[in-house]
């Protein structure tokens, strides 16, 4: 099989913060680095310069914007996949796919490029939905979405599917980190609370099935049997999340648990913060595609506790299965966690979910379709 020089167009919402959107800039920078074009359709957003940077070629269209509106970019994507001779056509989310099938399917057939999709989700079971099955090759980013593919599109062609795990970079996310004496100093100034206190995070938007009422509930069980912990709650709001972030303070109100938990919002830092936590929460109550938080934390060497079910149960399986409670189960993940700070557990450094996996995969996957002409 010869190696062919590609064109790739991915396509996704948007360039903000996220697996699907940190997964897109990957591949692309890849690409780029083996000689290979990379192109980028999204509405823009705060990975867009770090993009560009890579070599690879942005081209803002608001495919991701739910309007009829969104239809009108459908020309527009045929002319940059008309005009690029584009070999690969991978769209990464649902909106976004039925604009790239659209324009896709108006193209001369001999002119088409390779459709690949990803899932990326458990996405609700509908004819909206299905769009992401109808790849010509399906990547599935954990077993556990393999799974939910097969059982919600039974009539989807085994063959067609590749599990492709997300993965961490580990000279990124190094085994041991130490933050910069630095950062460790100014941290310190900042979050004079942490002093001699067993540090608990849990990184994860502030969303109400990301799980921080269930980690509340931990730090105050934590708290009642007599372990010095501060929680740390880190990630953002969205503006219709801020009514909810409002319930949870007020429940530190009514819990008296203000000594005992800090909400940092969104932070750039968040591999030194987890890199100085004594454990990292993973309490997502439904079940997450993959769980790269979680992922990235054991990386560091972090010890994880999580709920055993999705991605992030995989990934602690695979890794650090003595950090795996029953899904939702407060008592037992507050039981761990007392556990851990009376005799503090070592994570073995052994982690299969590198980046360099999930790229290798992914870049041997568009070589492969691109070669069946």
């Amino acid at each position: 099989m010869n190696d062919l020089s590609l064109t790739v167009v991915q396509v996704l919402p948007a360039l903000e913060a996220g697996g699907v959107e940190r997964g897109t800039v990957e591949v692309a920078a890849e690409l780029v680095r083996r000689g290979h074009r990379a192109i980028v359709v999204s509405g823009g957003g705060r990975l867009e310069t770090e993009l560009t940077g890579t070599g690879a070629e942005h081209m803002r269209l608001a495919v991701g914007r739910k309007s009829p509106l969104t239809l009108r970019h459908v020309f527009a994507l045929r002319r940059i996949l008309e005009r690029t001779n584009a070999d690969i056509l991978h769209p990464r989310s649902r909106l976004p796919a039925w604009i790239a099938r659209l324009a896709w399917r108006g193209m001369p057939p001999e002119r088409r490029p390779h459709f690949i999709t990803s899932v990326h989700g458990p996405y609700s079971v509908n004819a909206y939905s299905r769009i992401m099955v109808r790849g010509e090759r399906i990547i599935a980013i954990s077993g556990f979405i393999h799974k939910y593919i097969m059982e919600n599109y039974p009539d989807t062609e085994h063959e067609r599917i590749v599990i492709i795990p997300r993965g961490v970079d580990p000279a990124r996310f190094p085994h041991g980190y130490r933050p910069p004496r630095e950062w460790l100093s100014q941290w310190r100034q900042q979050q004079p609370q942490l002093q001699g206190k067993f540090i608990a995070c849990l990184p994860a938007r502030i969303t109400r099935w990301k799980g921080q009422e269930d980690f509340l509930k931990i730090i105050a069980r934590l708290r009642d049997a007599g372990i010095p912990v501060h929680g740390l709650a880190v990630g953002g709001a969205e503006h219709r999340r801020q009514r909810f972030l409002h319930e949870l303070q007020q429940t530190v109100e009514k819990s008296g648990l203000q000594e005992y938990i800090t909400f940092l919002g969104h932070r750039g830092d968040l591999r030194e913060i987890m890199s100085s936590a004594d454990v990292v929460f993973s309490l997502a109550r439904e079940p997450e595609a993959f769980g790269r938080t979680a992922l990235e934390a054991l990386s560091l060497g972090t010890p994880v506790i999580g709920y055993d079910h999705g991605g992030a149960g995989e990934v602690l399986q695979e890794i650090f299965p003595a950090g795996r409670v029953a899904p939702l189960n407060v008592t037992a993940a507050a039981d761990k966690a007392a556990l851990f700070y009376r005799q503090p557990p070592a994570v073995p450094d052994n982690n299969p979910f590198t980046l360099q996996r999930m790229l290798d995969a992914t870049l041997s996957l568009y070589q492969s379709t691109a070669n069946t002409g």
